[in-house]
């Protein structure tokens, strides 16, 4: 059950990305990897500068996983 809710979230948090960097467009698969990438990115960031986590499912951790995704989006078209 667990695995499920992580996709959901990935989901979700990939949509919400894809709609700030409009790129809403690119199918439900796309947004899942990209939250669920752009989350462990987020989290990773904040970890290294001990600013919050992503491994509960707080307001915080939604907004760090957000803001790994919406960077993972960028990055993704600078290549």
């Amino acid at each position: 059950m667990n695995i499920i809710i992580w996709i959901i979230f990935g989901a979700l948090v990939g949509w919400i990305a894809s709609i700030i960097m409009k790129t809403s467009r690119r199918g439900l698969l796309r947004n899942i990897i990209v939250g669920l990438v752009g989350s462990a990115l987020g989290g990773w960031i904040a970890s290294l500068f001990k600013i919050g986590s992503v491994e509960t499912f707080t307001f915080e951790g939604f907004a760090i996983a957000i803001g790994g995704a919406v960077l993972l989006i960028w990055l993704l078209r600078k290549l």
